[in-house]
């Protein structure tokens, strides 16, 4: 396959399946409010319901990745995104709470079809030489339905606070359309039948967590989780804050998410790779930490709507440099145990993404300023942690290792 030939055809489906796949994660944030005050619900309530996605995506996504190598990758991808359809077609005729609390625990599970089947998909269809660049595209299609999803859905809540789910639906059920049309099969069945056969015993998922604490890249593990942790803080009450606070409604929180979430994807397209060759990994983590936590903090400095669009921008760029960057430095640590470390990275994230929700949402019913402040907290500890733990693993590894500490060289 010649360079730059990954971006078409099934690819490109792929990359459509990701985007949707992540986008329900975060398109109901600017039109929850409005569900909510109807139904006389707050913080606690919101906050729960952003979660319960994650949630069923952390519980099922080990499992559904096993699957994909025993019954193939375009099954669970197809059925992933019907049960995606189903899910927001469910959330948009919804009127009580626990149809709500259903359609989002579905759409974890949908998730939980969609992203390992994909992951494996892309690792299936490049060659070694483009396997950087496929992921590489595959993590910005989900990086960018997560950012961008409540800009789709407060601007078509301009229609109605239930069009952005009916949207969600149609648009998947044509990808799902497209992707029986177009998407073959890339496991073939030999593999698939030798996976069915294989009595290895699965070690359970409790203890490969406890397992990944004990790694020279736990810090880098316990990073990731901060950093889903704290944009899932922020995304999950910006739209309750700005709109106690400044009155803003769907729309105005749409142009400030979307134009956050450009900025973030210019970032990744163009900054990281640049900034990584230029200073290393490791101090650009750090410098991004420190960063992140001032724009966490900032936005309650923020007076109107173009100080909120300055703040968010700014952190959502900080953002989207600080994700690839980390998952590059365990890229590197990874050794030969790349499989184990890409699974848990994503574990640490969904806990994250579980995590963060809950606590803002508490939080914000104790006091609308403390998500932030809290979320702001845990970066300035991230960075001191970070100040003086990446330097000392780089240390250990290149001690360690000898030749092969060459390899990690740029984290200094």
């Amino acid at each position: 396959m010649e360079t730059g030939s990954i971006l078409k055809g099934p690819f490109l489906i792929l990359l459509l399946n990701a985007f949707l796949g992540t986008i329900g994660v975060s398109l109901a944030i600017p039109v929850l409010p409005a569900y909510l005050a109807e139904m006389g619900a707050g913080g606690r309530i919101l906050g729960l319901l952003v979660a319960a996605f994650s949630v069923t995506q952390f519980l099922f996504s080990p499992m559904a990745g096993e699957w994909t190598d025993k019954y193939g990758r375009r099954k669970f991808i197809l059925l992933g995104m019907a049960l995606f359809s189903f899910s927001e077609g469910l959330f948009a005729v919804g009127k009580t709470l626990w149809v709500l609390f259903l359609s989002r625990l579905l759409g974890g599970l949908a998730a939980a079809c969609i992203i390992p089947a994909v992951m494996a998909y892309v690792a299936d269809l490049t060659s070694e030489q483009l396997r950087a660049k496929g992921m590489g595209w595959l993590a910005a299609a989900m990086s960018l339905g997560l950012v961008i999803g409540p800009g789709v859905g407060g601007f078509l809540a301009e229609f109605g606070v239930r069009m952005p789910f009916y949207f969600a639906s149609a648009v998947a059920l044509v990808a799902l359309l497209f992707s029986f049309i177009w998407l073959p099969e890339t496991r073939p069945i030999r593999a698939q039948l030798r996976a069915r056969r294989r009595r290895r015993k699965s070690e359970p998922f409790l203890r490969q967590l406890a397992r990944s604490l004990r790694k020279p890249y736990t810090l880098l593990l316990l990073l990731m989780f901060a950093m889903s942790f704290g944009l899932a803080n922020f995304e999950s009450v910006f739209g309750l804050f700005v709109d106690d606070r400044f009155g803003f409604t769907p729309k105005d929180i749409a142009v400030v998410v979307t134009c956050a979430a450009l900025l973030g994807v210019l970032a990744q397209a163009v900054f990281v790779e640049k900034l990584a060759s230029s200073f290393g990994e490791r101090p650009v983590v750090i410098v991004t930490l420190a960063l992140t936590a001032v724009g966490y903090a900032g936005i309650l400095l923020a007076w109107n709507f173009w100080s909120v669009l300055l703040v968010t921008m700014a952190a959502f760029m900080t953002t989207s440099i600080l994700r690839p960057t980390i998952s590059t430095l365990l890229s590197k640590m990874a050794g030969d145990e790349q499989g184990f470390v890409a699974g848990m990275n994503n574990a640490y994230m969904s806990i994250g993404n579980v995590a963060g929700p809950l606590a803002a949402g508490f939080l914000y019913d104790c006091n609308e300023t403390w998500p932030f402040l809290s979320a702001s907290l845990v970066f300035v500890l991230c960075f001191a942690v970070a100040l003086v733990g990446l330097k000392r693993m780089a240390n250990r590894r290149e001690a360690g290792a000898g030749g092969e500490g060459r390899n990690v060289s740029n984290m200094g």
